[in-house]
């Protein structure tokens, strides 16, 4: 089922004569959880020389434009990679559907951060 079913399922469903519009939910599809890794993200904030925490991480996130239709599902876990390697892993929960196209569009995919 795509978005565009979802749509006219919609549609048709407020167009019912003894149906309240107003009372009717927006369909979605099924949605599970799916993890993804982040990495090689810096563990120090250079212009703070500070470690990065889970708030810097989300903030970032929110701001770039590939995590648009994203939503995350719980709070990132940082792990740092090795004890002398300044970089560290980010774990992301996220919502997915079920055919995993918020997870695609995701995969292999660049975004720069600028700590």
């Amino acid at each position: 089922m795509s978005l565009l079913n979802l749509q006219t399922i919609e549609k048709y469903v407020k167009s019912v004569n003894h149906i309240n519009a107003n009372n009717v939910n927006v369909p979605w599809l099924h949605q599970s959880k799916s993890y993804l890794k982040i990495i090689g993200i810096p563990y120090i904030d250079k212009k703070t020389n500070t470690l990065i925490i889970v708030n810097i991480v989300q903030e970032i996130i929110k701001c770039n434009h590939i995590f648009n239709n994203i939503a995350i599902v719980s709070k990132s876990y940082i792990i740092k990679v090795f004890p002398k390697l300044e970089m560290v892993i980010i774990w992301l929960n996220i919502w997915n559907v079920q055919s995993s196209s918020n997870v695609k569009c995701l995969i292999n995919r660049f975004f720069n951060i600028l700590l």
